[in-house]
């Protein structure tokens, strides 16, 4: 939250240019922030003597001095002219989490110093006050110029005050009065939400409580109470607080926010963004427990930001969807960020500094904290609202119990016709399942010409065999658990058009429901209709596989994926990859959509994976050390498909005659010698080329190259 007030105001600020001047004080306290001349001593190393010669100081431009988060010592210069009665002047930085302030001037040759420490303990201080407190010692009519010394490892806005010491006082008083009602207001929504949850038992209201309280602890440490107060005899615990109590606010009200805005049913996909909130805050909160400062601090605005943007996002799309607590939530928030926007502008110059500009950013938020208490309330009445209708309905229910029961059966029978209708739904997309694969079938023997023909319609066949088999050993248990529900309903039709009691038939038709086992029959239904679907839905992922790979557009050209068909050829050779032992890997590239014939393509694949298989079976026939390489890649305005087989390979004359039509080297009777002539006549229709890389007892791969658009032509 910091660095968007940071952000903003440097903005803001960038929109001004004012020139050091020289202060004037008469009698009103006064903001000098636009007065001061500021330094970055980013080496630690210079002392006051050199900071006084330097020329390096560059004018402040708003009222608010900003200095950004840095491990730098950060020098402010200003000079005061003592125009009023009062010889009892002090200056005072509104600012509870700076590390170290040393304020310096000189007089009469003689150098003074004060020193303020968030390192020290509290009671060190001259002025029992958290904010830093110096005296200025500049009688009446006289000028001074002062040095300010400031570091930190938060960031650091600076609203530096002038005035006398009982002006000042009352400044302070004020501040307190207003500081204990807005603890009075925020430990009144704690106590009330905590009562609340005791009688209702939701836990929205407890994680509300938690994030209205972290949020009062962060209040009150970033205003140095828990300083004053709290941990006046350990001051590094107050320094780890500066981020620990805003973290541990952070996850309590993102987790409030969740329950509240009920994102997790009502944005399923925006409620995940919400982890990343927690593993930030969580992680801001460890980092400045071990030390880690810096680094804590830009987690936690990091942290904040990002939950600000998502918590937007959620609670309008769930407004839009008409939930009346998200409107609630929507109103709390902007009501809290007008109140931030407002502070900003005040120490910006542009919004006049008065009372309510002063605390705008404490007025929103308990702003904030009280309508997320009065729409949490609202849920109360929702809830009542919901219970009468619930009380109302279980009214009706009862008057009607006994027409519930005539149409009881009418359910039932919808559900056995349900079921039936899903079964025979399930038997046409098997029987529809079982022709496109004889279509499929056709096709490939029809496109195949090859003596190998016999082996993969026997490998297809064998890979759906399981799941068919499936599918029909559940028909006949299923058809008789139908039948059974065709009796439940006769007799439970029967029971409830009798004369007996609406108690009597109840009764009886438990009775009847606990004879038949009604529950174990359901389950027994929803299991067979489950195989039969697994069944047909392997079915189904085979046909497809036998779909892509024979396409029946495959005279026209269209853009394609080439791992998609060498997939569907794998699917193909499943069975004769399996029977040889034979191991397949994969290295598919990214590749573009290519412009081809992919049913001609799929075939070239399958004759050049079949010859592997056939090479691989005749060298590795005993053994299982089989294996097929298949790498994709794309290359400027082309694909390359390289094939790899750890085979028998080739000698130089069969690596010749290759391509020759009838050429083979399998027995008579296994092959046709016209498989690699096809590949090869179909690779140049592509426009594309064929290249083989053998070797006699070692292997062959085959590398095809075809480019991304069919006109194309390689040079």
């Amino acid at each position: 939250m910091k660095n968007i007030l940071f952000l903003l105001l440097i903005l803001i600020g960038a929109l001004k240019s004012n020139a050091q001047q020289k202060i004037l004080f008469k009698n009103d306290n006064i903001i000098i922030g636009n007065h001061v001349a500021v330094l970055e001593d980013e080496t630690k190393n210079l002392n006051i003597r050199a900071i006084m010669a330097s020329r390096e100081f560059k004018p402040s431009d708003a009222k608010t001095v900003i200095l950004p988060l840095s491990n730098s010592n950060f020098w402010l210069k200003f000079t005061i002219n003592n125009q009023s009665n009062h010889q009892k002047l002090l200056m005072m930085i509104e600012n509870s989490s700076l590390d170290n302030s040393e304020f310096y001037y000189q007089k009469n040759g003689v150098l003074y110093i004060q020193k303020i420490s968030n390192n020290k303990n509290f009671s060190a201080r001259k002025y029992k006050h958290q904010h830093a407190i110096f005296d200025l010692n500049l009688a009446k009519g006289t000028e001074q110029t002062y040095y300010l010394k400031v570091n930190s490892s938060e960031q650091m806005f600076l609203p530096i005050y002038v005035g006398n010491d009982l002006k000042i006082s009352a400044f302070l008083n004020n501040q307190d009065i207003f500081w204990g009602i807005l603890i009075g207001i925020l430990l009144v929504m704690i106590l009330y939400n905590s009562f609340l949850y005791i009688s209702t038992k939701d836990t929205s209201y407890i994680y509300y409580v938690l994030y209205t309280l972290f949020t009062l602890l962060t209040q009150i440490t970033l205003s140095g109470h828990t300083f004053k107060y709290i941990f006046y005899d350990t001051p590094f615990l107050f320094h780890k607080a500066l981020v620990v109590f805003p973290g541990l606010a952070g996850v309590t009200g993102v987790i409030f926010i969740r329950l509240f805005l009920q994102s997790k049913t009502r944005t399923p996909k925006l409620n995940h963004f919400f982890i990343l909130s927690l593993v930030l805050y969580s992680s801001a909160v460890t980092a400045r427990v071990i030390g880690f400062d810096l680094i804590s601090y830009r987690l936690i605005d990091i942290a904040a930001i990002y939950t600000i943007i998502i918590i937007y996002i959620v609670a309008i799309t769930i407004t839009i969807q008409g939930y009346r607590p998200a409107k609630f939530f929507l109103i709390a928030w902007s009501g809290f960020f007008i109140g931030l926007i407002v502070f900003i502008l005040k120490n910006s110059g542009i919004l006049p500094y008065n009372t309510f500009t002063n605390y705008s950013m404490q007025l929103g938020t308990a702003l904030e904290v009280t309508l997320l208490s009065l729409a949490l309330a609202d849920r109360i009445n929702i809830l009542k609202k919901e219970k009468e209708q619930s009380q109302a309905q279980a009214l009706a229910i009862a008057k009607e119990n006994e027409r519930i029961i005539r149409e009881q059966n009418i359910i039932l029978e919808q559900k056995v016709k349900e079921r039936t209708f899903e079964l025979i739904e399930t038997n046409e997309e098997l029987s529809n399942t079982l022709e496109d694969l004889k279509q499929t079938q056709t096709q490939l023997v029809e496109a195949e010409k090859m003596a190998s023909l016999g082996q993969l319609t026997a490998g297809i066949a064998h890979e759906i065999n399981n799941p068919i088999n499936f599918v029909t050993s559940n028909v006949s248990p299923l058809l008789r658990d139908v039948n059974m529900l065709f009796d439940a309903i006769d007799i439970i039709e029967k029971v409830g058009l009798s004369d007996k009691s609406i108690e009597e038939k109840q009764k009886e038709i438990e009775e009847y429901k606990e004879e038949l086992d009604y529950d174990y029959l359901k389950m027994e239904i929803n299991h067979l209709l489950k195989g039969i679907h697994e069944g047909a839905t392997r079915t189904a992922e085979i046909v497809k596989g036998l779909r892509i790979f024979s396409r029946v557009d495959e005279d026209d050209l269209k853009r394609a994926d080439i791992n998609e068909g060498l997939d569907s050829t794998l699917v193909i050779m499943n069975n004769l990859l399996s029977v040889n032992n034979i191991k397949v890997e994969k290295i598919y590239g990214d590749l573009p959509l290519v412009e081809c014939y992919p049913g001609k393509l799929n075939q070239v694949f399958l004759n050049i994976i079949s010859n592997a298989i056939h090479a691989i079976a005749t060298k590795h026939a005993q053994s299982k050390d089989g294996l097929l390489i298949l790498k994709t890649f794309a290359e400027e305005d082309f694909v390359n498909i390289s094939i790899t087989d750890n085979g028998c390979g080739m000698s130089d004359s069969t690596r010749n005659k290759i391509f020759d039509p009838f050429f083979t080297t399998k027995d008579v009777g296994e092959g046709t010698g016209l498989g690699m002539s096809i590949a090869y006549n179909t690779i140049k229709k592509h426009n594309g080329q064929i290249f083989i890389q053998t070797e006699l007892d070692k292997g062959t791969e085959f590398l095809i190259k075809i480019p991304v658009i069919h006109q194309i032509i390689i040079g």
